[in-house]
């Protein structure tokens, strides 16, 4: 009898024994029978793309408004022009987060964070991505234990100075090589001073880090590349529906005429295609040829809208205003937009 109270009886400090345990393996069970997927706003808004998409011409065949179909049409070119990228920037986050050691960054990149600014912007140069691919990466990048600073720099230069875009710029501008070294050094230029002037007055509350890289590896690492891909995809595929839907909009009412009778005045016309720049959203690898069919302008208002085009527009807003938070897309595509415009300005004094 000693020996069976000492076994009933619970030790002091411990809860008292239950009285029927198999109970507990049912609630588990139950449990883990609620964990249903459900899609969420952002599983709809890439549904809704995907749809827009495959019915495009039998949508537009039953809308009469010609300025319906046009929106439909700048919707889906913006879409159709990002998502590839949109695609890449995930791969390449989701590899960094899943199979490269957070110390191969810190070694990288040098300590002091002034100095690592221009090595992250210079980095830019070898990604071959549009602003869609660069906001997972940077955001991956920061998860891994890269200063904010130095991925602010980065993704601001991976999608304005990178090897296609250069060319383009060329291919554009044929014999005027002076506008693909204004776009280089006004863009580079941007992104390393952005990244200081986040050293010196950024702060920590502003800047949400997703928080996916926070949670604890799955033990496989293919599984955390294939559901990090997934998370990011659906995360800023949504806010690119979303900023591809503003920037439709926004370029269906405004009207031409407003945009021709501004080109004569040289610092109208470099606040105009700056503003221009933000409301197409056009992809950084096609605004090259955007700007040099805008004929009537002078070429610091080419090299302006080539310069916001890629680090402020309302696609890239939406982007990083989800990854990254309201408040830190409001007051960074804010600074940016001035820094550019300010930048553009001095270089297309300086080179052209």
């Amino acid at each position: 009898m000693n020996g069976m109270s000492e076994q009933i009886l619970p030790t002091p400090g411990q809860p008292p024994a239950t009285a029927d345990p198999p109970s507990a393996p049912a609630a588990d069970h139950a449990t883990s029978g609620d964990r249903k997927w459900r899609p969420g706003q952002l599983e709809l808004f890439v549904l809704a793309l995907l749809v827009l998409l495959v019915g495009q011409s039998w949508i537009a065949d039953r809308l009469d408004s010609r300025a319906v179909q046009t929106w439909s049409t700048v919707f889906v070119a913006i879409a159709v022009q990002a998502l590839p990228f949109l695609v890449l920037g995930t791969v390449i986050s989701a590899a960094i987060t899943a199979f490269v050691p957070a110390s191969v960054f810190t070694k990288a990149l040098p300590r002091n964070q002034a100095l690592a600014v221009p090595v992250a912007g210079a980095a830019g140069a070898v990604l071959p991505g549009c602003e869609c691919a660069s906001v997972p990466v940077a955001g991956g990048l920061m998860a891994r234990g890269v200063a904010p600073a130095a991925a602010l720099a980065f993704l601001l230069s991976a999608p304005a100075i990178n090897p296609i875009v250069m060319t383009a710029t060329a291919v554009a501008f044929p014999g005027r090589p002076e506008m693909v070294a204004a776009r280089f050094v006004a863009s580079l230029a941007t992104a390393v001073f952005m990244g200081w002037l986040w050293v010196r007055f950024g702060k920590a509350e502003w800047l949400r880090i997703p928080k996916r890289f926070s949670q604890a590896p799955s033990g496989s690492r293919w599984e955390d590349f294939r559901i990090g891909m997934q998370h990011d995809f659906l995360h800023a595929g949504g806010f690119l529906v979303v900023g591809a839907i503003t920037a439709a909009t926004l370029n269906v009412t405004v009207p031409k005429s407003v945009i021709d009778a501004v080109s004569d005045n040289w610092w109208i016309g470099i606040i105009a295609l700056a503003f221009l720049a933000v409301i197409l959203a056009v992809c950084s690898e096609a605004d090259a040829f955007v700007a040099a069919s805008l004929t009537g302008f002078s070429s610091t208002a080419k090299l302006a809208f080539m310069v916001v085009g890629p680090m402020v527009d309302v696609k890239l807003i939406a982007l990083q205003s989800g990854t990254f938070g309201k408040a830190f897309a409001i007051r960074f595509s804010t600074a940016t937009f001035v820094v550019a415009v300010l930048t553009s300005v001095v270089i297309g004094w300086w080179l052209l």
